[in-house]
This record gives C-alpha cells, sequence and structure tokens, in this order.
C-alpha cells in the first residue's frame, strides 16, 4: 500500500482548485445565440415537451446520466458519526469514482438531519433531479428504513452501497472460492461476526445465491444471536439460531464459511484451525482484519483468506461494484437496484476472475502469470473489462425483472458505448502507477541537470513509482534542487566524470568494444563513449545496475535511438524500433505509430511498425483494430506510399487472420466507422471503432499527435518505445513534468514486467 500522511492528504485535496469534482459545460456557449438555447428563450422547448411527456427528460438533461451520494454522516468511513460537512470529502471521492470508473456525473448532497423520517422527506423531495441515488455511510438501524422506504416511494434506483456493496463483492468471491474448494453452496455452514448492515445485507444476499437459513450463525458484540437473546431488534431476529452455543469460538467449530464485518483481532488462530477442511475467510474488518493475514495464513494449508486492504491478496473492494450497478441501472431506465440486478452483478464479477488477466493487471501483483485461484478469486479494482462485464449484466438483469423502462434494444451499440467510456479518462495511467508502486524500478535519468527532468525524477521517488538515479555533476545538480525546492534526500546521483565506482567506465566500455567489436568500435572509442549520458545511463541498464533509462532530447534530429541501437539492440525478429503515443480523449484511447524514431519507411519499416503496435496495444490491455492511414483510400492512389501501406496490410492479414487491420484509408474514415462502412462496405474492420493509427511516415505521426496536443483534444501518453531489448525511453526536455513522469513510470512498468518475463510483449 502507498503512504499516506496527513500533509500529502491535506495538501491533495486544497491543491489548485479546492475539493474533488467540478462541473462542466456540455453544450457550445461562445455565443450570444449558444446561450439563447441554453437558457431562455430556448429552454422553454425541452421544458414544455418534459410537461407533455415525462420521460422526455431523458432526452433533454442529464438525469439519464447523474448519481447523487447522500449521507448524513452518521457512519463515515471508519470515523463513525462526524456530521454531514465533515463527510463530505468522502462523497466527494465517492462521487469521482462515480465518474472516472463509469462516466457517471455526481453531486455528493450532505444533508444534515439524523431524524430519518425527515431524512427521506428530504432526500424524496430531490429525487426528481436524479436518475439514481447512492447512499451512504448511514448509521444502522436507520438505514434499513430509509432504504426501504426510498425504494418504495421513488421511481429512480436507491442503494444503499455500505449494505449492498460488500454483499455484491463478497459474493461474487464466495462463489468463487466455494468453486475453488470444491464446495456446494446450498451445504456450507456460515458463522457471520458482525450484525451491522452490511453483515445482515451479505447475509441475506448469500442466502439468496443458496445458503440455507438454518446453517447461518450471526454474532454480536454480545456474543451469538440465539433463541435465548432477549435484547435482540427486527433486524438480527431474522438470524437467530437455534443452536446452543454462545461464543463465536463455538460457532467456529466446522464451520465452512467466516465472513468478518466487526473489529480487529476478535478471530484467532485456534478458531481457524477448528473450522471444517478447506475453510473459507472473509475478514472484512477495516483497516485491520479479524485476524491478520500472516496468522490466518500459518493456521492451515487449505485456507483461502480475504480482506478489504489492498497490500494483501483477494481485496473484497466495493468499488468492483457501485459504479458499474449503477450505470447499468441507469443505461436501462431501471425504477429500481432489485434482487435480480444485485445477483446478476455478483455473477458477472465472478465469471470475469475466470478470463484471463490482461497484461498490465497480471503484472501489477508480482506475479508472472495471475490466473483464477486461491490467491485470485476477484478482479482487480482497476481492471478495465469490469465496466463492460457488468453493467450490461445489471440492465439484462433489470429487463429480465421488468423493472427496465427504456429497455437496451441494441446490445452491440451498447457495449460500443461503454468501451467509448472506458477511455474517458486516464484509467490506463491508473493502471501503471498502481503497478510500479509495488516494485518501484531504478530509472536512469540522463538529463538530470535540467528543470523539468529533476521534478519529475523527485516527483516520482516521493510518489513511490521508481528509484531515480540522476547523471551528472552532484553539485550542479544540488543548486537546481535548491532553487527548485527539491529535496534530494535518498536519491542516487552518478556523475560520469568522477564516478565513486573508478572502474565502472571500464567495465562498460569492455562489455560495449566485446559487443560491437565486429562494427569497427575499439576499446578507446568505447571508453570515449562512456563519457556521454546516454550511452553511461543505457550501459547501466544493459549491465544491470539499473532497469530503465530515460534519455532527454533537444531536438527532433538527436542521436539517441542510434545509440539505443548500438548499445541495448532490437528485439529479435525485428529490424527496427519504434515509438508509440497514446491519447486518451472522451471518445476512446487512440494509438498512435511511430512518432519518433524512423524518419525513412520502406515496406519493411512499416511492416515492424504495424507489428510492434500491435502487441503494445494488447499489452496495455486493449484488443487492437488498427487502420493503416494516407490522403488515399483502398487503392484510389497508386503511388509508392499508398501502394506500401496496402502491402503491408496485406501482409499482415496473411500473418495475423484474426487481427482488425485495414487500410490504406485517411483518417476521416479511419475514425468513422459509419462513415467507412458505407463508402467501402468491404473493410475488414466492419462496424467496429479504430484505436490504432499506423502512420506512412514520421512527419504525420508527429504532426497528428502534435496537433491533438495542442487542440487540447485529448492527453498524451508518449513517446513510448516499442522493439528494444531492454527498457529504454525518450523525451523531449522540454515536455511538461506530468508527461516527463508518465513516460519514468512506463520504463519502471516495463523494467517490472521484463524483471518477470523474458520480452515485454511476446510476438504471437
Amino acid at each position: 500500500m502507498s503512504t499516506v500522511t496527513k500533509d500529502s492528504a491535506l495538501e491533495y485535496h486544497r491543491q489548485g482548485k479546492p475539493g474533488k469534482i467540478e462541473v462542466v459545460p456540455t453544450k457550445p456557449y461562445s455565443t450570444q445565440h449558444d446561450l439563447a438555447l441554453a437558457y431562455s428563450p430556448g429552454v422553454a422547448y425541452p421544458c414544455k415537451e418534459i410537461e407533455k411527456d415525462p420521460e422526455d427528460v431523458y432526452e433533454y438533461t442529464d438525469k439519464g446520466n447523474l448519481v447523487a451520494v447522500i449521507s448524513n454522516g452518521t457512519a463515515v468511513l471508519g470515523l463513525g458519526d462526524i456530521g454531514a460537512l465533515a463527510g463530505k470529502p468522502v462523497m466527494e471521492g465517492k462521487a469521482l469514482l462515480f465518474k472516472i470508473f463509469a462516466g457517471l456525473d455526481c453531486y455528493d448532497i450532505e444533508v444534515n438531519e439524523k431524524d430519518p423520517e425527515k431524512f427521506i422527506e428530504i432526500v424524496k423531495a430531490i429525487s426528481p433531479t436524479f436518475g439514481g441515488i447512492n447512499l451512504e455511510d448511514i448509521k444502522a438501524p436507520e438505514c434499513f428504513e430509509i432504504e426501504t422506504r426510498l425504494k418504495e416511494e421513488c421511481n429512480i434506483p436507491v442503494m444503499h452501497d455500505d449494505q449492498h456493496g460488500t454483499a455484491i463483492i463478497s459474493a461474487a468471491g464466495l462463489l468463487n472460492a466455494l468453486e475453488i474448494q470444491d464446495k456446494k453452496i446450498e451445504d456450507i455452514r456460515l458463522v457471520v461476526n458482525g450484525a451491522g448492515a452490511a453483515a445482515v445485507s451479505c447475509t441475506k444476499l448469500y442466502i439468496a445465491l443458496g445458503v440455507k437459513k438454518e446453517n447461518v450463525v450471526m454474532c454480536d458484540s454480545k456474543g451469538v444471536i440465539n433463541t435465548k437473546r432477549k435484547d435482540l431488534n427486527a433486524q438480527k431476529r431474522q438470524f437467530m439460531t437455534t443452536r446452543d452455543i454462545d461464543t463465536l469460538a463455538q460457532a467456529m467449530v466446522d464451520a465452512d464459511v467466516f465472513l468478518g464485518l466487526s473489529v480487529k483481532d476478535v478471530v484467532t488462530t485456534e478458531m481457524v484451525q477448528s473450522m471444517a477442511p478447506k475453510p473459507i475467510v472473509f475478514a472484512l474488518a477495516n483497516p485491520d482484519p479479524e485476524i491478520s493475514f500472516d496468522k490466518a495464513m500459518a493456521s492451515r494449508p487449505d485456507l483461502i483468506f480475504a480482506t478489504g486492504r489492498s497490500d494483501y491478496p483477494n481485496q473484497i473492494n466495493n468499488v468492483l461494484g457501485f459504479p458499474y450497478i449503477f450505470r447499468g441501472a441507469l443505461d436501462c431506465g431501471a425504477s429500481t437496484i432489485n434482487e435480480a440486478m444485485k445477483l446478476s452483478a455478483v455473477r458477472a464479477i465472478a465469471a470475469l476472475a475466470k478470463l484471463p488477466v490482461p497484461p498490465v493487471v497480471n503484472a501489477a501483483y508480482d506475479r508472472t502469470d495471475l490466473t483464477f485461484g486461491r490467491d485470485y478469486i476477484l478482479p482487480k479494482p482497476l481492471d478495465p473489462r469490469l465496466l463492460t462485464a457488468v453493467a450490461p449484466a445489471v440492465a439484462r438483469g433489470a429487463m429480465e425483472s421488468g423493472v427496465a423502462h427504456r429497455p437496451i434494444k441494441d446490445w452491440p451499440a451498447y457495449e460500443e458505448k461503454l468501451r467509448k467510456l472506458m477511455g474517458y479518462d486516464n484509467k490506463l495511467m491508473r493502471n501503471i502507477v498502481n503497478e510500479v508502486k509495488k516494485e518501484p524500478k531504478r530509472v536512469v535519468f540522463g538529463e538530470a541537470n535540467t528543470d523539468n527532468m529533476l521534478k519529475a525524477a523527485i516527483m516520482g521517488y516521493k510518489e513511490g513509482l521508481f528509484k531515480p538515479v540522476l547523471l551528472g555533476n552532484e553539485e550542479m545538480i544540488q543548486k537546481r534542487a535548491e532553487r527548485l525546492g527539491l529535496d534530494l534526500a535518498g536519491v542516487e546521483i552518478v556523475n560520469l566524470r568522477h564516478d565513486r565506482e573508478a572502474d565502472r567506465r571500464q567495465r562498460f566500455a569492455t562489455k560495449l568494444a566485446e559487443k560491437r567489436q565486429r562494427e569497427g568500435i575499439t576499446f578507446p572509442e568505447a571508453l570515449e563513449k562512456m563519457f556521454d549520458r546516454n550511452y553511461f545511463g543505457m550501459m547501466m541498464v544493459e549491465m544491470g545496475e539499473a532497469d530503465a533509462f530515460l534519455g532527454g532530447t533537444y531536438s527532433a534530429a538527436h542521436d539517441s535511438g542510434r545509440i539505443a541501437e548500438e548499445v541495448i539492440g532490437i528485439r529479435p525478429r525485428y529490424k527496427h524500433f519504434a515509438a508509440m503515443h497514446i491519447v486518451n480523449t472522451k471518445h476512446g484511447t487512440l494509438f498512435l505509430a511511430d512518432t519518433q524514431v524512423n524518419k525513412n519507411y520502406d515496406t519493411d519499416t512499416l511492416m515492424d511498425i504495424a507489428r510492434l503496435a500491435r502487441n503494445s496495444v494488447e499489452y496495455f490491455a486493449h484488443d487492437p483494430v488498427m487502420a493503416l492511414v494516407s490522403y488515399s483510400n483502398f487503392g484510389s492512389s497508386n503511388d509508392e506510399e499508398s501502394r506500401r501501406c496496402r502491402q503491408v496490410v496485406d501482409l499482415m492479414h496473411q500473418r495475423y487472420p484474426d487481427l482488425a487491420i485495414d487500410g490504406e484509408m485517411s483518417v476521416s474514415y479511419a475514425l468513422n466507422t459509419e462513415l467507412r462502412d458505407q463508402a467501402f462496405p468491404f473493410n475488414r474492420l466492419k462496424g467496429r471503432k479504430v484505436n490504432t493509427l499506423i502512420f506512412p511516415n514520421l512527419s504525420a505521426a508527429s504532426t497528428a499527435y502534435r496537433l491533438l496536443l495542442e487542440m487540447g483534444i485529448g492527453e498524451p501518453i508518449g513517446p513510448i518505445q516499442m522493439g528494444l531489448n531492454k527498457p529504454v525511453h525518450f523525451i523531449s526536455v522540454n515536455s511538461q513534468v506530468r508527461d516527463i513522469l508518465n513516460i519514468a513510470t512506463i520504463a519502471s512498468l516495463d523494467a517490472a514486467v521484463m524483471a518477470r518475463t523474458e520480452t515485454l510483449a511476446t510476438d504471437k
């Protein structure tokens, strides 16, 4: 887990614009005519249409994409009853998660009212504004009445995530754990410790999945909830057992499953050892589970163990569910979130865990092959496939149970819409950041004597993304750091001309001369090259003294690529390496190649670029849909450039018959699926949205991504090196700090993956 301090958390929330969310216009507003349409008099027309037919509100307003996170602050995270105002940062955070994971707009609403009846009336009165309501951090037992009443009295989806989110995710984990342990759900004996909102909801959902009520034992702070107890409220009485047991220790004997939603350290090693063969323990108390991970795993080898923490396997995390559940519910116009929809979500999440894991997710957990099994019973929270797996399942559940007012009729179109949402924000970088923090690698910064390079290096170090090695003069770098207000404590600096390791230049030169002795490089020449930052830094990677290298370039005509080819070398089965830019836009993610390396293309060069791009797109958990772009379309011109594009397409079709690739075509046809399919119905991309553009030359590729950058159409990541034997990347020293930080982080990712696999992306 990354370290979160009070100072870093407060600075995060106050920096720039305070808070975590804002309202952004979605329609033009630059002219008087635009404003007349947006407000008076134009706004009167949609108002009249909605008055005639209330369903039109979903056509003319944001209601169908708008969720409210509503709380009274009586049970905020682990903080308790801190009040509505103090709970606002949590609700803003929940609103942020709705947006970044599911593309849902969200308002946080803090209601200063603890009386359930008044709270219900307030929420009910404002409900016409929203397409759905997420109740949050409301204490039990009031939360049961509040949710029940609002579901009955509002005609939009209402869900108390503290209850049902944990229930849905843990139920998915339970189904998979039982399958691994070879147990039938109708046969298991379940012990639940804790009798709050989440525990009650989990138990009810487990029963809906097949657990027999008579096989359930629930405990609260006073012991087993049994028929001898006279101090039970209505929620607890429904789970009374007739068994003559009073303590948690007694209940655990021969139990198959333990679910903890209580407090830390209430379960002992002996209790786990007393359970039935092949037990399942979900210890979900936060931040510390009912039994520690180490103690639980040491207690017996046949255990499947899950917690609510991200630093252990099998995290039960509500973010696997609520964004996608509301997405599916709103998209089909569901009037409620019912049992059928929750069960659909459970099964979709469980099924996703059984599918092959995308490489970028797989690498995040220090495994070469993260697959369904004892340590992987649930998808990881940043798995990009959750949206397209869970939201459609929930929508289908709503339609099949008869609560969908606007049933989805075109499922392929709906799934395409969800794929677009997946590219709305930079989920890719969040995936990468999540991974590299697990195993920060040594990244050499070749131009650490420049402001932005130095800032990016120190920022990444402080955030735990990598361990920077700065090449340059110690005194000069220290003075620059002082001027920029940067702390260099703990950061390694290597001075090429006065290296503390006296023999390092000789060792590097000897190795380089040996590698290139048949290419005319002598030892004295190699030794002289070791005064060059690029040669020295790359040799650190080549010799295993660093994991990755980031070179800073000052112009497009730099020699870094030639040096990389000389020192690091190109991957087997390729003659060229290349660079890719990734551009995240509201309309999806675009991969562009080659944007930096190869100045002059022949057929072999373009073929290698296409092959490398295919591998890289797959590596970043996307299915490549590729277009070779030009000014002509499918043979309309017979010049050399157009012929070369067509030759590469033919070769790619022969080598990869299942790959979605076609061309040559202009950008307008590549990016407009409907236009392309109408004009060229024979194309092999029919109905599919292009996400990868292969350009006919470096000028076209560089111009395209720079135009997107300058127009602010999307956030670019790159250039990302493709095809070298080891992680070596280049970026302009004039790039923004964030861009440099992104590339350094990707370099760290490459190194982490390369440490566990023979190649970054295997050519299939």
